[in-house]
């Protein structure tokens, strides 16, 4: 029997913002494949109920209102609504007007609430489970995970800041991951680091 990849949906109009965001969920989510669409119209004639979750600009949850609400344990509103108050009530919203490393903390307790421990997911393909750190490299990635700069990592360690700089190098090259937020993610995923420590 072959297994489905499972799908996530964004419905957005801004092409950059919906980008971004497929970019970070592949990297938080690598087992699923995320599509974009552009209005609703689209999105209905893909089948929503193929798709694992939606991520849905505001505007478009809001004129579809009935349609999130019959799905809403599926739907994530997009909103650039800081205060709670201001955002769509009765749904889980996402804020996107924040950081990268606050979006990238808002995307990962997202994750951990609805499938914590991966509950729901299909297992990680094998090249991504098993383990490609030795164990100082993941006490690296710990330190950079939780926002350290080389120096911080070095006096923790007790290592020089060389020997720093050689496993962040080492790291990237393993994972063939180069931002501070793909590493972080990464070291969430593969429980390295707690959520609440970065």
């Amino acid at each position: 029997m072959e297994h489905k990849i499972p799908q996530i949906a964004i419905l957005d109009n801004n092409m950059l913002a919906a980008l971004g965001l497929k970019q970070l969920l592949q990297t938080v989510m690598p087992v699923m494949q995320v599509s974009i669409f552009h209005d609703f119209s689209s999105f209905e004639a893909a089948g929503p109920d193929t798709f694992f979750h939606y991520f849905v600009a505001v505007s478009i949850a809001v004129s579809h209102r009935d349609f999130f609400l019959r799905w809403v344990h599926k739907t994530i509103v997009l909103t650039t609504a800081v205060d709670p108050s201001q955002q769509l009530s009765g749904f889980h919203c996402l804020n996107l007007n924040t950081s990268e490393e606050e979006l990238v903390r808002n995307l990962l307790t997202l994750e951990q609430m609805g499938h914590k421990g991966g509950k729901n997911f299909p297992a990680l393909p094998k090249i991504l489970s098993k383990k490609i750190l030795s164990d100082r490299e993941i006490e690296v990635l710990s330190e950079v995970a939780q926002g350290k700069i080389n120096k911080e990592i070095a006096a923790d360690l007790n290592i020089s800041m060389t020997t720093v700089i050689t496993h962040r190098k080492n790291i990237q090259e393993k994972l063939g991951l180069k931002t501070v937020s793909a590493l972080t993610i990464y070291a969430v995923m593969h429980g390295y680091v707690d959520i609440n420590k970065i």
